[in-house]
């Protein structure tokens, strides 16, 4: 009869339990919201033993959010987000090395410079203007072709930009352009392209939304946002300045909470295949592994058209980059 009744207990134990309960993994990241959706289409079809919880910000707003959580983390997984933002993190002992599998057909210059590696990328995205043809026809409007352009007369209220303490891109584009004319003449720039912004945005990709909307000329954006504006059939042309865009590495790394969860080494893993990184070259011309093609109407060869990043010093003058910023515009 005892065994009779349990028997009944474990039928229904096994009745009302989930079949199969998943693991769950915490994700931040800042990609693009309709990126994201393509890449959980193949998250779900590939991790079917995952529960992926997701977080999207913008680079700034995940960034203080996980810094915040230092002594309380949720994330398990930090996804997309700029490679100079991971240093920060790696730096504040955030994150936990970690080689994942594959790790030997990325290239270099997509990974942590130490072994095992604190962040992988998988993905380049550089600054670009999203130059709409209608307003500037409408206002006799010449187009840029040049970061030096930006700051001509013409321009005055036309140009929109990211805020590079929100934005990943915003930053980017700061830091590119202290880097390639020094401090001193960089915030001359700075100070003369002030003159023409009518708005500094939270995220990266509402600038050149704003320029595709006809609220604005020009906006200075990434090149993933201005291609698929253009192809969406918004009057704008994208603008790769002459002197050089800067770039950023969308990477992904390990936390210290995750270090405990089996599920995010396993996401990790997923993030560097073949299947992930194809939705990543369907956006962008460089992707961590080579031989996918490159998406129409991006450079084929973007060594040509990017200005070179130091990574390190982005992240270890960060702080003091964003106060001088705050300083001079955010008034």
């Amino acid at each position: 009869m005892r065994r009779l009744w349990m028997l009944a207990v474990l039928v229904l134990v096994m009745a009302v339990a989930p079949a199969s309960a998943k693991d769950v993994v915490v994700v931040y990241t800042a990609l693009e919201p309709e990126q994201i959706t393509d890449y959980m289409k193949a998250v779900n079809k590939s991790l079917r033993n995952l529960d992926v919880k997701m977080l999207r910000l913008s680079t700034g707003d995940i960034s203080a959010r996980f810094m915040a959580e230092k002594d309380n983390m949720q994330a398990d997984v930090i996804w997309g987000v700029a490679a100079t933002n991971m240093l920060i993190f790696k730096n504040a002992g955030l994150l936990e090395a970690y080689t994942p599998k594959g790790l030997d057909r990325v290239q270099p210059l997509f990974r942590d410079k130490a072994n095992p590696p604190s962040w992988v990328g998988i993905d380049i995205f550089m600054s670009a203007f999203c130059f709409n043809t209608e307003v500037a026809k409408k206002s006799s409007l010449p187009a840029p072709t040049s970061w030096a352009d930006l700051t001509k007369p013409v321009y005055k209220g036309q140009v929109v930009m990211p805020n590079p303490a929100s934005s990943g891109t915003g930053y980017l584009s700061v830091v590119s352009i202290l880097q390639r004319m020094g401090e001193q003449k960089g915030w001359e720039y700075l100070d003369a392209l002030h003159k023409n912004i009518a708005e500094y945005t939270k995220s990266g990709s509402k600038p050149c939304k704003d320029a595709a909307a006809g609220e604005r000329a020009i906006g200075v954006s990434f090149e993933y946002v201005a291609a698929k504006q253009k192809k969406d059939g918004a009057p704008v042309e994208m603008v790769l300045p002459r002197e050089g865009s800067g770039y950023e590495i969308e990477a992904n790394g390990l936390t210290k909470k995750g270090a405990r969860n089996p599920a995010a080494r396993q996401f990790l893993d997923w993030a560097i295949t073949d299947e992930s990184l194809k939705i990543a070259s369907q956006f962008f011309a460089a992707v961590s592994v080579p031989g996918f093609p490159v998406p129409e109407g991006l450079p084929k060869d973007i060594s040509k058209v990017v200005f070179p990043n130091d990574f390190d010093w982005s992240a270890k003058n960060r702080d003091r980059i964003l106060a001088e910023w705050q300083k001079r515009y955010a008034k």
